[in-house]
């Protein structure tokens, strides 16, 4: 089908669906009773018909799976943007509109590349080696370089992981200024999971190595990290894209560009780098495999030689923006959050002939955004008004690394220092009547105390992670804004009342897959519980006397919110 003839449809779909948005129809009895319990004084009871309208227009075939920077993806967010102007959500994009702009940059390795390790004879006598792509390495692709030649000597760096709190340097008492680094991948597992999780990310990481003047980072996995996703896997993913955004000088946006990955090393090829090293590599893979896994670094005898090749795209996509100002005279130039992203991942290639190959994304994150579109239509009809200003914030590139967010929190239309708080909707499994919501990261700040006190409010209980082992705290959009000190939490239903199997057979057999469509059993009555819970959460935070802070001797909190910080604790 012509694309002329697809926006024709989409277009006519947009105000097909419009209509029975702007006159909701009302909840039933449960949703209506919970809003009355709620509070008083506001006419908001959300319509399960209008959040149900909104995921049968997102999760429609004609969006494409909704990839960042495609067509299908700016028609949904043209889609969102449209819904804001028929709410009379003030514009809170570029140029007085709803979008702002993400300029996207897609890169991958052009070619295999070349890595050579001289230094230490090996076990064949030879004084050099060419390490072989696909057995001993994978090369990285360099978002900021289409060629990029490295030559320098190792240093082995342990995990490579720097932990004020934990009294942990694996740097101590190493020179790695001007060499490569080598480091394993992943951190200890005494290290609390979503502490772990930071302290694992190769952003983490390679900023370290770059604070002690390292020039690159090569990685090569435990034995344990090998079993659980093998190196030889690798390879098939060498051909697809990674996405960054692009800066005000038009350049891909990477943290510690000084100390960039060069390449994966697989065991076979750390063999080789630790050829007449002073500790064996058994060694160091066993000790690894410890809870603290205190290995110890130090210099290699081999340097190395790295030459790689990238193909680089500018791409373009966009966050939607929406603002509800705020009534306090003074509260109002804080802001709330609330996010959700609006992309999937789109087409699936390599499709069986007659095959569905369209992921629809009906519950990751068309449901979200359609939560956000309701609340939205709550504080727009509500007779209270909120008393801080609450941001709609419709996200792209979520799929991609957490794209849009970054953009967002590093390129804020709003005031960064006075964003008080956000509360992140992600792929909420409305399959089921869910009595909990799930805050993660709810201990960490006094946001978790807003949620808790609204949610009870509409008779929804409060659990803790249920995952802790997945580290989800560092692992969808809200985390961006906790990079620049934002108190924040990641909502999504809760384990009871049939939860935690309703989630777990979601992820089997339908997550990032086709069969995340309307096809499924949703429960639009819960949809329209669970846009409540987030209009109560929402109006808990905006109304509360102070701004949220970090728990005295939170991890996040230290981290990103030093003492001076808006959200410092206290």
């Amino acid at each position: 089908m012509s694309f002329t003839r697809r926006a024709a449809l989409a277009s006519a779909a947009l105000l097909m669906v419009a209509q029975p948005v702007l006159a909701a129809a009302p909840a039933k009895p449960a949703v209506a009773a919970a809003a009355k319990k709620a509070h008083a004084g506001s006419d908001f009871v959300p319509s399960a018909e209008a959040i149900k309208a909104h995921m049968t227009f997102l999760a429609d075939d004609a969006m494409e799976g909704r990839e960042a920077g495609t067509r299908g993806y700016d028609i949904a967010a043209n889609y969102v943007a449209a819904q804001y102007a028929l709410l009379g959500v003030k514009p809170g994009g570029d140029k007085g509109g709803y979008l702002q702009r993400v300029p996207l940059l897609a890169f991958r390795p052009a070619g295999e590349g070349s890595v050579t390790l001289t230094g230490a004879p090996q076990a064949d006598g030879a004084a050099a080696v060419a390490l072989k792509y696909g057995e001993d390495y994978l090369p990285t692709a360099q978002a900021q370089a289409a060629d990029l030649s490295v030559e320098a000597p190792l240093v082995f760096v342990g995990y490579g992981i720097v932990d004020a709190t934990r009294g942990r340097d694996d740097y101590a008492g190493l020179d790695v200024k001007g060499k490569i680094v080598v480091m394993l991948t992943g951190a200890p597992t005494a290290i609390q999971t979503e502490e772990r999780a930071h302290l694992s990310s190769p952003n983490t990481k390679r900023a370290e190595a770059a604070k002690r003047g390292a020039i690159g980072v090569v990685t090569i996995p435990t034995t344990s990290g090998e079993k659980r996703r093998p190196f030889a896997r690798g390879v098939n993913g060498m051909k697809e894209w990674r996405v960054t955004w692009r800066d005000a000088q038009d350049v891909g946006a990477i943290r510690a560009p000084a100390a960039p990955s060069l390449a994966q090393i697989s065991l076979a090829g750390a063999a080789k780098l630790f050829a007449g090293a002073p500790t064996a590599l058994d060694a160091v893979l066993a000790e690894a495999e410890t809870p603290q896994g205190a290995v110890k670094g130090f210099p290699l005898t081999t340097k190395l030689k790295v030459a790689l090749k990238t193909e680089i795209e500018k791409r373009e996509s966009s966050n939607v923006v929406g603002i509800i100002e705020g009534s306090d005279p003074t509260l109002k130039a804080q802001t709330v959050i609330l996010s959700a992203h609006l992309d999937h991942i789109g087409i699936k290639e390599n499709a069986k002939p007659g095959e569905d190959r369209i992921n629809n994304g009906a519950l990751d994150n068309a449901s979200g955004v359609a939560t956000l579109l309701e609340v939205a239509r709550g504080f727009k009809n509500t007779k209270v008004r909120p008393k801080r200003s609450i941001v709609l914030l419709a996200l792209t590139g979520e799929e991609k690394g957490l794209v849009g967010s970054d953009y967002f929190a590093n390129n804020p239309t709003v005031k960064k220092a006075d964003i008080a708080a956000d509360v992140n909707l992600d792929m909420p499994v409305l399959l089921y009547p869910f009595t909990d919501v799930i805050a993660f990261g709810a201990d960490r700040s006094t946001v978790g105390e807003a949620v808790k006190h609204a949610a009870a409010r509409v008779g929804v209980g409060l659990s803790g992670d249920p995952l802790p082992e997945e580290g989800l705290f560092t692992r969808s959009d809200h985390y961006r804004f906790v990079e620049q000190g934002i108190p924040a939490v990641f909502l999504m239903t809760g384990f009871q009342n049939g939860g935690e199997k309703a989630f777990t057979t979601f992820l089997k057999t339908n997550y990032h897959h086709p069969g995340d469509d309307l096809n499924q059993p949703i429960d639009y009555q819960a949809a329209a519980k669970f846009a409540l819970v987030n209009y109560e959460i929402a109006r808990e935070l905006a109304n509360a006397p102070a701004r949220p802070v970090w728990k005295k001797g939170d991890f996040f909190g230290a981290a990103f919110a030093p003492a001076g910080h808006p959200s410092a604790a206290k």
